[in-house]
């Protein structure tokens, strides 16, 4: 597993810790891998979610450090969201 997908699944971990985040949803993060975000946390995995939001590793790590807003990066064209736009949402709220 790459150093990228486990400092995000760390990193998630701590966003997700406070936040009431009821759905599932997909980082794919290109070369690196995919993490997985439910209600039980996140962790490093492909499985099926409601939502993934698809984006190279500069951009993930820019909106988990804070310095992108993941609406930007999406109205940018920098993150793509494939399914549930309301789980998408909710998952914004959670990373701002």
């Amino acid at each position: 597993m790459s150093d990228i997908i486990n400092a995000a699944v760390v990193a998630l971990n701590g966003k997700l810790s406070s936040a009431d985040f009821d759905g599932s949803a997909k980082f794919q993060i290109a070369g690196e891998g995919a993490v997985r975000i439910d209600s039980e946390g996140a962790a490093a995995s492909d499985a099926d979610a409601d939502v993934t939001l698809s984006a190279d590793a500069e951009t993930f790590q820019s909106i988990l450090e804070g310095e992108l807003n993941a609406t930007t990066a999406f109205m940018t064209g920098k993150l793509s969201v494939d399914g549930d736009m309301g789980t998408a949402m909710k998952l914004a709220a959670v990373l701002a």
